[in-house]
């Protein structure tokens, strides 16, 4: 089977003009393209909505447009922080409105693509009221995860929140942190706040475009997508970040850069690595065919 941006952009209907288009899909389902297609069509611009993408340097294992792609359609919200920056959903979502105003206001049709559905949802509905945490909370929680390790600290949040724990990786250690914060200051697991909220609150007015493809598509798409990045330079990026002290950045923590770090660190052998990524993107595009399964969403296929 063939995959067809162009083919199923066609099949989208028209943009009225205070409309919001979100691409969504699972890691690999070719959201990207599609969102750059209905760019180049309806005279878009694509806002990223990928907790990775948006860190300067997290280029080839985050799937950033390429060069061509970033001079032939206008893109908001990559390269907006360092590594060290800590980026959560209520900065997101700041940034998110002010891009979709200025595209408006330049006469372009804002599309939000990205695979963070965290981001996506707040966008959308909003967040959660949750208490802040005090510095000495965090700082004590982040001197956990560094002294016990990621998996002991997601152990830790499964025991008082196993909701939360079922939808966050262990390497996702800033939102671990988060929901063992708020958990500590108000005795209630973050995941009941969420659902007493129900992002029911529509704060845009939306059309989510679902990409979906085959499993065994999507899987096979997912291996050359591993193979492409390794061969394009994946290890030397991740060394250089490395290099450059970042081994403790969030973003190190995500699919593609934790397992090379780790055979960086003679923990995974070179025969072993592409193998062990597409792994853990397997994984990863499960968690997201979870959220993708509860939003109401236009359902694209490469062929109908």
């Amino acid at each position: 089977m063939l995959y067809s941006p162009s083919a199923i952009s066609s099949r989208v209907a028209p943009v009225a003009p205070d409309e919001l288009l979100v691409v969504v899909g699972e890691t690999a389902s070719g959201k990207t393209a599609l969102a750059l297609e209905l760019a180049r069509s309806l005279g878009g611009e694509v806002i990223g909505a990928d907790s990775v993408q948006i860190y300067r340097g997290f280029d080839i294992g985050s799937g950033k447009p390429t060069k061509a792609d970033l001079g032939d359609v206008p893109h908001a919200l990559l390269d907006v922080a360092d590594p060290a920056e800590p980026f959560d959903a209520a900065r997101f979502v700041a940034l998110a409105d002010a891009a979709i105003a200025a595209a408006r206001a330049a006469g372009r049709v804002p599309i939000v693509c990205g695979g963070t559905y965290l981001w996506v949802r707040a966008l959308l509905f909003g967040l959660a009221e949750a208490p802040a945490a005090p510095p000495e909370l965090r700082a004590r929680l982040q001197a956990d995860a560094a002294a016990i390790g990621p998996a002991a600290l997601h152990a830790r949040l499964a025991a008082v929140d196993p909701v939360s724990a079922a939808r966050l990786h262990p390497n996702d250690i800033l939102r671990v942190v988060r929901a063992l914060e708020v958990h500590e200051l108000t005795g209630r697991p973050l995941s009941a706040l969420q659902a007493e909220h129900g992002f029911r609150t529509v704060r845009h007015r939306a059309r989510l475009l679902r990409v979906e493809l085959p499993r065994d598509v999507l899987e096979a798409r997912i291996r050359c997508r591993v193979d492409e990045m390794l061969a394009r330079g994946l290890v030397d990026e991740v060394r250089r970040l490395l290099a450059a002290g970042h081994e403790n950045a969030r973003a190190m923590g995500s699919v593609g850069y934790a397992e090379v770090a780790a055979h960086l660190r003679g923990e995974l052998p070179a025969g072993n690595l592409a193998e062990t990524i597409a792994r853990a993107t397997r994984i990863f595009a499960r968690r997201q065919r979870t959220w993708l399964k509860s939003a109401p969403a236009e359902v694209l296929r490469s062929a109908d």
